[in-house]
């Protein structure tokens, strides 16, 4: 029997249905798909099916100092242990195996890993095929020429899990047990998140540190037979032309100037042609970057790009290389597109060009091609939305680099008015090129009209605008993805990810990223007592190393050896400070959850969390302090900048998923509570109707010993229709938060209640009807009774989850977020996480 291995499940089907030619059918073992046709097995792993961790006796943090960590034996563990049992059992009756996992260092050593385990079964031939493409032409070309794995390749991969794993950890205690954060709420550390950490914690300082200066910039609007453009005033500055006017009395006189007049006499006009050339091929960075325009995060574009690379639609998305390869015929390609609805017609004009020659960028390399499409083309309804607006822009991309290069025609006009110099800039674009077909580039005119020189316009208005300077803007996750690159941190492979950690761990938020309390006060405190954990100089030459044992020019004991030894100069540098670092921590954390003062004894109110597992604000001054604040029951809490002038009272917002809201002051919210009264509306179902046994003779209802209900408003802000017997009866009804809720003279017959109206300051005001039909009605729109119930959660998402073994409601529940994420593709773990809390809500 033949064995193929690859690595996750999507790609296993895809080359079984090529080398089948769709013969293979699909089996159970152990939870795993097999397919088979013939005397062949194909399986997908679900990436690295084998970890690497330290015995089992350096688990407990409280037993191990964490400078143990960097000595320890590292070990090897199964992580998808159906997985590994299926591989085995195949791996016992097969006669060759051949690994087809991704090619890069990561899928070199998880095919090295599957090596390893078929070795524990069997002697049996194991050789490796590659492929950048997942399309029939070259998987066929790949496994007619197979070769070896390229254990050096490997031994790169195996390099950065060791040092990260070490690395990790033994950082990751020392500053958790420092600050006393246990559970899940410890501070991690990691050998490239810390360094890029710091990238957006000193990009924050710049901007907080920023003082901005006035200036004053003046436009005059010209006119020529009707056809009015814009000019700027500028003058000169040690012979460059300047537009900003740093101080206010010279703008001042310089308006009034150009107030006092009414015409400007033309007295430059300078006319030039430009070349627009079109974009170099994609590479992982620049495919981020391209992405992020369309608003799509690094690592929602690269998960999809991953689903499209298996599925046979774009070559492999994690490659460094910007120049095509000589075998690519760019003409065969394009013409793969001619009659594609979507695509053909720009297909068609493309191939009429007298010469095809592709762009080429600054990195060639011999692993992978740059991202482009392969020319099997889906059709649009078998796509997401998502997935085909990627899809269009690799398309379009490749398009775009085989195009002709645009051409700009350029207008410069200089007036001068009352003494004072105006200029005009315009813009037209004479040939489009490329713009025809990648329309993700700004292509905007600017009108100017033809003038000659001498010639009078007249001035229709003149304005001032007084402006500041602008601090640095923010690293968007694709800037910072490109600066992670140029400092040699992390890989294509890895960035994306490493920022992705950041966001999970709490250290950043918001798009573009900025760092929470929490992260600016690691950074500080690394950079104060070990300056290492968060040094770009460090990881950089690690990085360096990990390449150098790929190259064989390194091994990885001595690689591994040496980044322990800086970590023991990292640890020499951070013992004697440990309690220093640890009060740090912990009071950064302690401003990162703090609110404002207790009106009662002064002290700082917080968000602190029941054992229960719910938030509220509590006095940092308990126990002699009991002062408490509600806060809702959905989400986790977060404390915004904006601040509560009455009772000096920070805002918070709730964070849960798509039902993510700003709660506000939470003082203001209980006084609200507390002032209002109870509008009683009927009668309550529970207790204030009377059974069967206390009617009347005729049927008729007599008065019971029980409730009503009524439009009851919470300490923490919610409001819902309850029992006035509560807690004796807690029946209740909820209700949306926001909104003035009117009681309309409209009764629900079924239930004799009044209907309700919520007015929330639009148009068209909600008719939420009578309450108990209208909650009826939400329990049966929003019951979850299987995965595509549950939001964002579509078929084609279902079935990858259900190849992953998540086939149920229960087994969602039951599944461990982060081994998830690994094995779905286009799938994060805090989705993950929203959908189990979904499930629980």
């Amino acid at each position: 029997m033949r064995l193929i291995i690859t690595e996750k499940d999507n790609a296993a089907r895809r080359i079984a249905e090529i080398l089948s030619e769709g013969s293979a059918s699909a089996s159970r073992q152990n939870g795993v798909n097999v397919y088979r046709w013939g005397n062949t097995r194909v399986v997908g792993l679900s990436g690295h099916v084998v970890g690497v961790d330290f015995p089992e006796e350096y688990n407990d943090w409280r037993d191990v100092e964490p400078v143990e960590l960097i000595d320890a034996d590292v070990t090897k563990e199964p992580t998808q242990e159906n997985i590994v049992t299926t591989l085995k059992q195949l791996a016992r009756e097969a006669d060759e195996a051949t690994i087809a996992t991704d090619y890069d260092r990561e899928g070199e050593l998880i095919g090295k890993e599957a090596y390893e385990l078929i070795r524990e079964e069997t002697d049996a031939p194991v050789d490796r095929v590659r492929f950048s493409s997942i399309t029939e032409r070259e998987v066929r070309d790949a496994f007619a020429n197979p070769d070896d794995i390229d254990f050096d390749l490997a031994a790169a991969g195996e390099a950065r899990q060791i040092i990260d794993l070490v690395w990790g950890a033994a950082l990751t205690r020392f500053l958790s047990l420092s600050a006393r954060q246990l559970g899940d709420d410890f501070i991690s550390v990691g050998r490239v998140q810390s360094p890029t950490l710091k990238l957006i914690v000193d990009r924050e300082r710049e901007i907080q540190a920023f003082d901005p200066e006035d200036y004053w910039e003046i436009f005059a609007d010209l006119q020529k037979n009707g056809s009015g453009f814009e000019a700027q005033y500028f003058y000169d500055d040690d012979g460059k032309e300047a537009e900003r006017v740093w101080v206010e009395d010279d703008a001042d006189d310089a308006y009034a100037d150009l107030t006092g007049v009414n015409a400007a006499t033309v007295t430059s006009v300078r006319r030039r042609t430009r070349t627009d050339s079109p974009p170099t091929p994609f590479n992982t960075t620049a495919f981020i970057s391209a992405a992020s325009s369309l608003g799509y995060s690094a690592q929602q574009a690269m998960s999809i790009a991953e689903e499209l690379y298996t599925t046979g639609y774009i070559t492999y998305p994690r490659t460094d290389n910007t120049v095509y390869p000589d075998d690519l015929e760019e003409d065969a390609l394009l013409d793969e597109f001619v009659g594609a609805g979507h695509f053909g017609e720009d297909a068609e004009k493309l191939l009429e060009q007298d010469d095809i020659t592709a762009t080429e960028g600054d990195e060639e390399t011999t692993d992978h091609p740059p991202i482009h499409p392969t020319g099997e083309i889906p059709p649009k309804v078998d796509l997401s939305d998502d997935e085909w607006e990627i899809y269009e822009l690799v398309v379009r991309r490749f398009f775009a680099t085989v195009a002709e290069a645009a051409t700009w025609e350029h207008l410069r006009v200089v007036a001068d008015a009352g003494g004072r110099s105006l200029k005009a800039n315009g813009k037209r674009l004479v040939e489009p090129g490329y713009h025809e077909v990648y329309p993700y580039s700004s292509a905007s005119e600017n009108h100017v009209p033809d003038v000659e020189e001498g010639e009078e316009l007249a001035i229709s208005e003149v304005r001032m605008e007084a402006k500041q300077t602008q601090p640095p803007r923010r690293y968007g996750q694709s800037r910072l993805i490109q600066t992670m690159e140029d400092k040699g941190l992390g890989t294509k492979s890895t960035r994306h990810n490493s920022i992705e950690k950041l966001y999970d761990r709490g250290y950043i938020e918001g798009d573009p990223p900025r760092p929470t309390t929490l992260a600016m006060a690691v950074v500080e405190a690394a950079e104060e007592f070990a300056d290492h954990v968060v040094s770009d100089e460090m990881t950089a030459q690690l990085e360096a190393d990990m390449t150098a044992i790929a190259n064989g020019e390194a091994t990885l004991d001595d690689v591994a050896d040496e980044s322990r030894e800086m970590l023991k100069r990292v640890f020499d540098e951070l013992r004697d400070s440990r309690e220093e670092i640890g009060e740090h921590l912990q009071e950064s954390l302690k401003a990162d959850k703090t609110l404002g003062p207790c009106p009662k004894c002064g002290e700082d109110m917080l968000v602190r969390r029941s054992r229960q597992g719910s938030y509220f604000v509590g006095c940092d001054g308990f126990p002699e302090c009991r002062n408490t604040l509600p806060l809702p029951s959905t989400g986790e809490p977060q404390v915004l900048e904006e601040h509560c002038e009455e009772h000096d009272m920070h805002h918070v917002k709730m964070l849960a998923g798509r039902d993510t809201f700003v709660h506000g002051c939470p003082r203001c919210e209980a006084e609200k509570a507390d002032e209002s009264e109870d509008e009683v509306i009927g009668p309550c179902p529970e207790c204030g109707v009377a059974p069967a046994e206390q009617r009347g003779e005729g049927g008729e209802a007599v008065e019971a010993e029980g409730g009503e209900l009524a439009i009851k408003h919470l300490r923490s802000g919610s409001r819902l229709v309850g029992c006035t017997r509560y807690p004796d009866c807690d029946y209740s009804l909820p209700l949306p938060r926001n909104g003035d809720i009117s009681v309309t003279e409209a009764y629900c017959e079924e239930h004799d209640l009044p209907e309700l109206v919520i007015d929330a300051d639009s148009d068209d005001p909600w008719e939420l009807g009578c309450p108990i039909c209208n909650y009826e009605e939400y329990q049966a729109r929003t019951a979850v009774e299987d995965l595509e119930d549950l939001s964002g959660i579509g078929s084609a998402t279902a079935e990858k989850l259900g190849d992953a073994g998540v086939d149920s409601l229960a087994a969602l529940r039951e599944a461990d977020p982060d081994i998830v994420a690994t094995e779905v593709q286009g799938v994060s773990a805090t989705q993950v996480r929203e959908w189990q809390d979904e499930l629980e809500a």
